[in-house]
């Protein structure tokens, strides 16, 4: 199956769209692919700030892009537009670093007014950056994701459903099972 690489760009160490992304990551993992989660808040500031392109951990994580075959970018929308961490990731990232990858794009936030920032925020950027194939991503309400004190995640059922078939889709896409298989025993 695929490598996928499932980047946060949540500036947050409790981020529901961390927490969200860990949760598909899951769900790809059931369906055979091996997923690497990237969360950007880890990488150091002053290489992402300071555009380091050589510091050990932005070398790492350009290898990482390189290595998959597809990318899950997952982001809070601030402002109608995908998180600043983010952006100096990617900014770091050489031009064409995406080519040949399958993305999808996935975004959280406060209300639907920011529903429209995955399409004239983030796939802009993405597609800039040689992007093969980018599937319908998903844009999902912070009240549709709970996260439980022993770390379990909620989904808001229509949400769930959306998630999973968009998830599928980059599965598909990739080459993967579009279903999770029951586990027997």
């Amino acid at each position: 199956m695929a490598t996928i690489l499932s980047v946060s760009g949540s500036p947050s160490a409790t981020s529901r769209t961390a927490r969200l992304l860990r949760h598909l990551d899951q769900r790809l993992t059931a369906q055979g692919h091996e997923v690497i989660p990237l969360n950007v808040r880890d990488l150091p500031a002053d290489a992402l700030l300071g555009a380091d392109f050589r510091h050990p951990a932005i070398v790492r994580a350009t290898a990482l892009v390189e290595r998959a075959d597809g990318v899950v970018v997952g982001t809070p929308v601030y402002k109608a537009a995908y998180s600043g961490l983010l952006k100096s990731l990617l900014d770091l990232l050489p031009q064409y670093a995406l080519t040949g990858k399958t993305v999808l794009p996935l975004a959280t936030g406060g209300s639907i007014a920011h529903v429209l920032a995955i399409d004239y925020a983030l796939r802009p950027v993405l597609s800039s950056m040689g992007a093969t194939h980018i599937v319908p991503g998903w844009f999902t309400l912070d009240k549709d994701i709970t996260a439980g004190d022993d770390g379990t995640l909620t989904v808001a059922p229509g949400s769930a459903e959306a998630l999973a078939q968009v998830t599928d889709r980059f599965s598909a896409a990739l080459g993967g099972r579009t279903t999770v298989l029951a586990a027997t025993g």
